[in-house]
């Protein structure tokens, strides 16, 4: 009967067990639930469905540089020259959050024995927002590049421009547009790889422009988003409208690839530009 039966007494929560953060996750593409490791060992990306799961910079530089990164310009930060309510402690926040001082890291590499100059955009410091130090780290590599004659690779992945830094923001795509004009005078290889996302004013700058352009599988990219444009046009948009496979078929991008194949496929990109007689 039910009035007999024993009641489970529960432990106090300091002695419960829990499961750690990142032990599983769930996939957005299929929905499948992935253990964090195996995840972590396919370069984050679902064996079931192959969406690419989201990854930062340090990611890509081991992913694809042979040795790491000799990063320059570390300690350049965001100040706050409109003064924009609670700007600075955001910063702040998010950079102790991330060990990260802005949106980009950049300095000088190897792939496959090729040096290269590298940089990489990290989504989880404010959206990969483009302010005043990511567009002057950016015409730094490019310069860097020119002035050692080694190839530029730029990973995007950005919402656009920094809302919080306004039209000096926006400079920033005139900035590193002239400077990208400068290398490919100097005819030196500019490979931009796009990432999800890579939109706004980011993708409207350098990220658009290179030699080759590569994007991964499933990336978002486009300048503004489908309900803005939809809204604008007053038109319903086509179905995949802005993700890589349409913009590919529509000559946009030159070509998609997996994750797992992105530095075999640069290395023979660089091959193709370093070893053609």
């Amino acid at each position: 009967m039910k009035w007999f039966r024993r009641k489970r007494k529960l432990k106090p929560p300091e002695e419960r067990k829990t499961v750690p953060d990142g032990l599983w996750q769930k996939c957005k593409g299929c929905g499948e639930i992935l253990y964090g490791k195996e995840l972590e060992r396919n370069h984050h990306v679902c064996k079931k469905c192959g969406f690419h799961f989201r990854i930062g910079s340090s990611g890509y530089v081991k992913i694809l540089l042979d040795d790491g990164l000799t990063e320059h310009d570390v300690m350049l930060s965001p100040l706050d020259p409109l003064k924009f309510d609670g700007y600075p402690r955001k910063i702040r926040e998010i950079q102790e959050r991330t060990g990260l001082k802005e949106a980009i890291i950049a300095g000088e590499g190897m792939i496959g024995g090729f040096e290269v100059e590298f940089a990489a955009m990290d989504f989880s410091f404010v959206g990969g927002s483009m302010g005043s130090v990511v567009g002057e780290k950016v015409k730094r590599a490019i310069l860097r590049a020119k002035g050692k004659k080694i190839p530029l690779i730029i990973v995007s992945s950005s919402g656009g421009a920094r809302m919080q830094e306004g039209i000096l923001s926006l400079m920033q795509m005139a900035k590193t547009g002239s400077a990208l004009a400068e290398l490919e005078e100097a005819r030196i290889p500019f490979i931009s790889i796009l990432t999800n996302p890579t939109t706004a004013g980011v993708m409207a700058s350098y990220s658009s422009i290179g030699d080759i352009i590569i994007s991964e599988p499933g990336a978002l990219l486009g300048f503004a988003g489908p309900r803005v444009i939809e809204q604008t046009i007053k038109q319903k948009l086509p179905e995949g409208f802005q993700k890589a496979q349409f913009l590919l078929e529509h000559g946009f991008i030159d070509i998609i690839v997996e994750r797992k194949d992105l530095k075999d496929t640069i290395i023979k990109v660089l091959r193709f530009f370093l070893e053609k007689n």
